[in-house]
C-alpha cells in the first residue's frame, strides 16, 4: 500500500468513479433489457444487473490495483482492518474515509449532471423506507453480511479472481434485492453520503445513524467474527 495521503487520494478518485458508474446500473440494466426485448421477463433484470456488477467490479478491481489498493467502501476497509488483514492503521483510515465520502459526493453530483433529464428519475441512491431504528438495524445486518462474505471470498475463497468477482456480484445483487424494502440498501457509507449530499440530507442524525454508525458496527463485527473462526492466509514473501 502507498502512504496514507496517497492512498486517500486514490480512494477519493476511485470512489468518484464508482458512484458515477454504479448509480447508473439500474438505467443500464433497463437499456440492455429493452434492447434484448426481455424487459417483461421477471428474472431477466436480475441476471442482467448481476452481469453488469461482475463486469464493473472486474474493471474496478484492476483500477484499484493500479492505484495501489484503492477502495471505494469504508465498510470493507473497516472489516479487513478488524479481521487483521491489510496494512491500514487508524490514522490511514481517518484519512481514507473522508476522502471516500468526498469522492462519492463528486460522483453523485457528476452523474446527475451527465444524465439527460428524462432518465434522472431512474438515477437515485439509497433511501429509508421504514422507521429509523428498523432501517438502522437492517443496514447494520446487511453490512455485516456483505463484509463477512467479502472476507470469506477474498481471503478463504477460490484462487481465481474471476470466480471471486462473480460470487461477489451474486451476493451483492441478492442483498441489494433483499434490502431494497428497508434502506435501499447502501452497505457503503461513502455511497450513501454522496447521495445524501445531493438530497441535502447528509448532515442529519438519521443519516449518520443508519448509514454510518450501524454499518461500521456491522463491518467491525464481521471482521472480528471472521478472525475468530478463520485463520488469515499466509503472507506471500517475494524472493529477491
Amino acid at each position: 500500500m502507498k502512504g496514507p495521503i496517497k492512498i486517500a487520494i486514490a480512494d477519493m478518485l476511485i470512489s468518484f468513479m464508482w458512484v458515477f458508474c454504479s448509480s447508473a446500473f439500474g438505467l443500464l440494466t433497463y437499456f440492455i433489457a429493452t434492447a434484448a426485448g426481455v424487459q417483461t421477463v421477471p428474472w431477466a433484470s436480475i441476471v442482467i444487473i448481476t452481469v453488469v456488477f461482475f463486469v464493473f467490479l472486474s474493471i474496478f478491481n484492476i483500477i484499484g490495483g493500479f492505484l495501489g489498493g484503492a477502495s471505494f467502501d469504508p465498510a470493507s476497509t473497516t472489516a479487513f482492518y478488524a479481521a487483521g488483514s491489510g496494512a491500514d492503521t487508524l490514522i490511514s483510515m481517518a484519512l481514507r474515509f473522508p476522502a471516500q465520502a468526498f469522492g462519492a459526493v463528486g460522483g453523485a453530483l457528476a452523474i446527475m449532471e451527465a444524465i439527460p433529464e428524462q432518465y434522472k428519475h431512474m438515477i437515485e441512491g439509497p433511501s429509508v423506507k421504514v422507521d429509523t431504528h428498523t432501517g438502522a438495524f437492517a443496514e447494520g445486518v446487511l453490512t455485516f453480511a456483505i463484509t463477512f462474505i467479502v472476507l470469506l471470498i477474498m481471503l478463504r475463497g477460490p484462487q481465481s479472481e474471476i470466480f471471486k468477482t462473480w460470487f461477489l456480484s451474486i451476493v451483492i445483487v441478492t442483498l441489494v434485492t433483499f434490502g431494497s424494502a428497508y434502506t435501499g440498501p447502501s452497505m457503503n457509507p461513502a455511497f450513501a453520503f454522496g447521495w445524501a449530499y445531493v438530497h441535502n440530507q447528509h448532515d442529519t442524525w438519521d443519516h449518520f445513524y443508519i448509514y454510518w454508525i450501524c454499518p461500521f458496527i456491522g463491518a467491525t463485527l464481521a471482521g472480528w467474527v471472521f478472525r475468530q473462526f478463520f485463520s488469515l492466509p499466509p503472507v506471500k514473501v517475494k524472493k529477491t
